[in-house]
């Protein structure tokens, strides 16, 4: 483990099985890893028991994980549509000089993605064939200056993915809205852009933390295509049951916890669902 300034640089591989029984059947582990690295051209990433490697071509990665016997992971993700960012280096950028920012908050993403492999788990080995995002993020500043709230969309069915990541900076910062999307379909990108949008439509005060949860949304990709033509696309409707609210400071190394929730003074929670009522789009209109 390696120190600098009193701050440790850690790294953790983290694994989530959802059971539609109910949150309290989820299988999340979360392990601190051991003698840790990149390659030699940092595209692969490797630990004890545990390996992310990008092939040749650069169009899948390979994920191996015997770090916690709960949760085996054998996956490769295979890229079947353009990649994407948005911006310079799809990197947001904080700070009144722009040349010399303070912050900075950078995604990449795979919109359509084949998936095969497997997670095993004591009790089952579950198949994980279909279709997955691939995001490769790097935060480059505290959780809590970069954004007060964020919300994510991974939308993926046989002809069309949609993805969207949005967040709102602090009011320290004006309360930003940074909004990142794009739809594909296999072997194209039909849309990326910043010019999208992610509303609430109903929301409801969550006993236990007095957050407004969210009950229905509304997702709108709007801007041009690659050739100048207008593109809409939405997703509305009810969100649907909640399959888990997840408190962020208990999934995170305590000494981290300590530094955040001091500052913060608040609990962060992320509400997740799996599902959305309907899909209305209209394209290059």
């Amino acid at each position: 483990m390696r120190k600098s300034r009193g701050i440790r640089t850690t790294s953790q591989f983290n694994s989530k099985i959802f059971e539609y029984d109910g949150p309290s059947n989820h299988l999340w582990c979360s392990d601190p890893l051991s003698n840790y690295d990149f390659d030699e051209d940092q595209l692969c990433f490797y630990a004890d028991n545990m390996a992310l490697s990008l092939d040749e071509p650069g169009t899948s990665y390979s994920i191996k994980s015997a770090v916690n016997e709960s949760s085996i992971v054998n996956l490769t993700v295979t890229r079947i549509a353009p990649g994407f960012q948005v911006g310079k280096n799809g990197t947001s950028y904080f700070g009144p000089d722009p040349a010399n920012p303070w912050g900075s908050m950078r995604h990449v993403f795979w919109p359509r993605c084949k998936v095969e492999g497997t997670i095993k788990t004591p009790k089952k080995e579950y198949n994980m064939a279909g279709r997955g995002l691939f995001i490769h993020c790097l935060q480059g500043m505290k959780p809590h200056h970069l954004a007060a709230s964020w919300n994510f969309v991974n939308f993926q069915t046989p002809t069309y993915s949609a993805v969207m990541m949005e967040f709102t900076t602090p009011p320290s910062y004006g309360r930003t809205v940074v909004n990142v999307g794009a739809v594909a379909k296999d072997g194209e990108l039909l849309y990326a852009g910043a010019t999208n949008s992610a509303k609430h439509v109903a929301a409801t005060q969550d006993s236990e933390n007095d957050w407004p949860e969210p009950k229905a949304a509304l997702f709108e990709w709007r801007g041009e295509t690659k050739d100048g033509k207008p593109f809409k696309a939405e997703i509305m409707g009810e969100l649907g049951e909640r399959q888990d609210r997840v408190d962020v400071l208990s999934h995170i190394p305590g000494f981290v916890k300590t530094i955040v929730g001091g500052v913060v003074g608040t609990k962060p929670y992320i509400y997740q669902v799996s599902r959305l009522v309907s899909l209305a789009g209209c394209f290059g209109v």
